[in-house]
């Protein structure tokens, strides 16, 4: 293994632990402050905003996989991996093009 990949592994690792604990925090706030907050405004922000990073973390690691994948060369890789990212982009786009209250 190279000492690149153990650098991206570790990069990887950091940006999904950053992800999730941020998410958490942000949870773990929120939930409280929209339950018994004099104004639950703001607690339905953190809300939101921890469940946005949530999303987010997976699709973060897509986007460094890619970058990776492009520097290394790795083509078949980095075409699938750009393919993922598109269709993820694709994806957000149609829930906030589409989103309906009911």
């Amino acid at each position: 293994m190279k000492s690149s990949d153990t650098r991206f592994e570790i990069l990887i690792g950091r940006v999904l632990r950053t992800g999730v604990v941020t998410s958490i925090v942000c949870l773990a706030i929120g939930l409280p402050l929209s339950l018994a907050g004099p104004t639950p405004g703001a607690g339905v922000r953190l809300l939101n905003i921890g469940i946005l990073f949530l999303i987010a973390t997976p699709a973060a690691r897509v986007v460094l996989s890619t970058i990776e994948y492009i520097l290394e060369r790795d083509w078949p890789f980095a075409v699938l991996t750009s393919i993922v990212l598109i269709e993820l982009i694709i994806g957000a786009v149609a829930a906030l093009v589409f989103h309906r209250k009911i």
